[in-house]
């Protein structure tokens, strides 16, 4: 068997699809591609799909990951293609690897985020950004299938910062706590801030909206419009706090580059 892991993108109006129904379309394209897919046992097979979390429906990403099994060998770039012919406009294979040992989930470790805050002063957004992260705690609810949970929303954040506006950076510099890339600022006749901000995968997941809720918490932010956000990255973090590419292989040359894939 060869097993491959796949990195793709969920954006425009594909973001308002659950993930539920983001599977079929893979399974769907995969049967319309012909890929020779390996099958569970029983009485109901299925294909060997593993998915490794989702996105909240509504949020846009460019670094979803999913991991497939077959039973006969195709070049990564070959299926990646065949993929995209099958699959519908805003869902994206943007890049596929053979599997390296180990499990896909134990390298998605942190996740960064765009969060565009139309009507939101760039200043007081930093200003309540720097305060959040100033804070111990930032004790947000939300409320799940088990009922209404408290969780703590600044425990996750590994960093955050509000860029000033467009930067383009060079691919051979490194994501730094002073470097964001932001290439497609939007133009606006009103105030409009953009949070860019680290996050640790844990349990319960803090999700772009429990940030919001933080800031509210703890800094009063109110933002006037609705907000947007974009999974940027997923990854672990390095020692020099850059993001490891987890289809990357371990001898090397395994970190995204500084701003990573584009918003889209």
């Amino acid at each position: 068997m060869q097993k491959l892991r796949l990195r793709y993108a969920k954006r425009g109006r594909l973001r308002f699809t659950s993930h539920r129904d983001v599977a079929r379309a893979f399974e769907r394209a995969l049967r319309r591609a012909g890929v020779p897919m390996a099958y569970s046992q029983g009485f109901s097979p299925h294909p060997k799909v593993s998915w490794a979390g989702a996105v909240p429906t509504g949020v846009s990403s460019m670094a979803e990951y999913v991991e497939v099994q077959l039973v006969e060998r195709l070049d990564p770039e070959v299926l990646r293609d065949e993929l995209n012919a099958a699959l519908p406009d805003g869902i994206d294979v943007l890049d596929a690897a053979d599997a390296e040992p180990g499990a896909l989930a134990d390298r998605l470790q942190v996740s960064r985020w765009r969060i565009d805050l139309p009507g939101t002063d760039v200043a007081e957004l930093r200003d309540a950004v720097t305060a959040l992260m100033a804070a111990d705690t930032a004790l947000v609810e939300r409320m799940t299938k088990d009922g209404r949970r408290t969780i703590d929303a600044r425990a996750a954040l590994v960093s955050a910062e509000v860029p000033d506006g467009p930067r383009i950076v060079a691919q051979s510099e490194q994501i730094s706590a002073s470097t964001v890339q932001v290439d497609d600022w939007p133009e606006a006749s009103e105030p409009y801030g953009i949070l860019v901000t680290v996050v640790r995968q844990t349990t319960p997941v803090v999700r772009p909206d429990d940030v919001l809720s933080a800031l509210r918490v703890v800094a009063g932010l109110a933002p006037s419009a609705a907000a947007s956000a974009t999974r940027l990255e997923q990854g672990r973090l390095d020692d020099g706090g850059g993001i490891v590419d987890p289809l990357a292989r371990a001898s090397g040359g395994d970190r995204i580059p500084a701003g990573g894939p584009a918003a889209g």
